[in-house]
């Protein structure tokens, strides 16, 4: 397929790109960016134009952290759906976590995610496999088979590393491997029972709390084993002030750290679960005003590096049901983007900030293609109308799942075109 995106805005966080430009794809690749083609020439004569004044040009958004439930738990969301969420949402690629059914702890898994997504994904999978076996936090996965099968991370995500020595050991295995280490920094002793963020909210409507001390603790261990091994450590969904502080100055002393958030941690408070609705439950919960405007803080000057969903599919099974039972999580590929927006309107982050934590940085992070639209490389792009406005329903969703505490919202901005490997895939 051969196009031409014309007068679009293109947005390229690794050029410091940010022009009215053509750009044509050829191939599946990106082939010319040039600020005014002559369409009439001979060249471009069997090309369709797509005429984007006014809209956004990027490269293909990336979720780093997502949850597509296949293998095991196909009823909640399965690749085929869960990409049909991301190309929707403008992710033209997405990293999944290992703790489906059975985990992800072998090649064998791996391998069958990878193959599954080859047959009937429509945006680009990257497994992350278990640090774990079984994500038990006992004995270590076998890093390098993993790696081999196709792996591009290591995570027990959903669950702590509690065993300090295995965190140690799994930062120097994976080193070995060229992969990345993905904390999910959380004290069970802390944790346990808790239903919420522990705060005033908590107090005045008797539910026992989660205090950011669960997060911040393992926070700390994990910063303070990465100096010690010299390992590559990501922290996940990072939601508290005190984390934030951690990590920023754990960067300013050389640790190899990075880390990210998810637009629910600088978008809702503590003051949303107010009505116990259980769409608002999730791990780590949502926590006070002042750790949400740290985290703006923390991405405006890079602290944290990404904004990744946490995409967390869940069926009415496990969210229709009392606040204290319902399951922790909420979906996410189909509302991020237009939350991301908004900070860029609040005057958090720039354009091409707000880009980077969705693109080159995941990118970068996981070592794999995308994050540029530099001419030469493989076309994957978002075509975002940063002004659309509208009321977002689930009911119109790709996913499986409807666990989303953003329904009804009045939203502005969504992707209008996906692209994925010259192919457009979403429109």
């Amino acid at each position: 397929m051969s196009f031409i995106l014309r007068r679009g805005r293109l947005i390229d966080s690794t050029q410091a790109l940010d022009q009215i430009v053509d750009l044509v794809v050829q191939n599946g690749r990106v082939v010319a960016v040039e600020p005014q083609l002559d369409l009439g020439a001979e060249r471009f004569k069997d090309f369709e134009v797509f005429d984007l004044a006014g809209n956004w040009v990027v490269p293909g958004l990336i979720d780093m952290h997502v949850h597509l439930r296949e293998p095991g738990e196909e009823y909640k969301e399965t690749i085929a759906s869960g990409t049909r969420a991301a190309v929707a949402g403008g992710f033209t690629a997405v990293a999944c976590m290992p703790n489906t059914q059975p985990v992800n702890d072998c090649a064998a898994v791996t391998e069958f995610i990878r193959k599954r997504a080859e047959t009937e994904g429509i945006a680009r999978v990257y497994p992350v496999a278990a640090i774990s076996k079984g994500l038990a936090g006992e004995i270590l996965a076998e890093f390098g088979e993993l790696r081999e099968a196709g792996a591009v991370a290591v995570s027990d995500d959903g669950r702590p590393v509690m065993n300090s020595q295995l965190m140690r050991r799994a930062l120097e295995y994976a080193s070995a491997f060229g992969l990345v280490v993905i904390s999910h920094a959380e004290d069970l002793q802390l944790s346990r029972g808790g239903l919420m963020h522990e705060g005033a909210v908590s107090t005045r409507h008797g539910l026992p709390g989660i205090p950011a001390a669960a997060e911040e603790i393992m926070v700390a261990r994990d910063l303070l084993l990465a100096e010690l091994t010299g390992g590559r450590l990501h922290i996940a969904h990072v939601s508290t002030a005190g984390s934030v502080r951690m990590i920023r100055d754990a960067k300013h002393r050389g640790i190899n750290v990075s880390s990210e958030t998810a637009p629910h941690y600088f978008t809702l408070t503590e003051d949303d679960v107010v009505g116990f609705n259980p769409l608002y439950k999730m791990n780590p919960p949502v926590r006070s005003c002042a750790d949400r405007e740290a985290i703006k803080a923390g991405l405006a000057d890079g602290t944290i590096d990404t904004i990744a969903t946490d995409h967390a599919p869940h069926s009415t099974l496990e969210k229709d049901t009392e606040f204290n039972l319902a399951a922790n999580g909420i979906i996410g590929l189909e509302s991020a983007l237009p939350l991301v927006l908004e900070l860029v309107r609040q005057g958090v982050l720039t354009p091409l900030q707000a880009i980077a934590t969705m693109t080159c940085n995941p990118a970068r992070i996981l070592g794999v293609p995308g994050g540029t639209l530099r001419p030469g490389v493989v076309a994957d792009i978002t075509v975002i109308d940063p002004e659309q406005h509208y009321t977002l329903d689930c009911e119109t969703f790709q996913s499986k799942s409807r666990n989303c505490p953003f329904h009804g919202r009045e939203m502005r901005g969504r992707a209008i075109m996906t692209v994925v490997g010259g192919t457009i895939v979403s429109q």
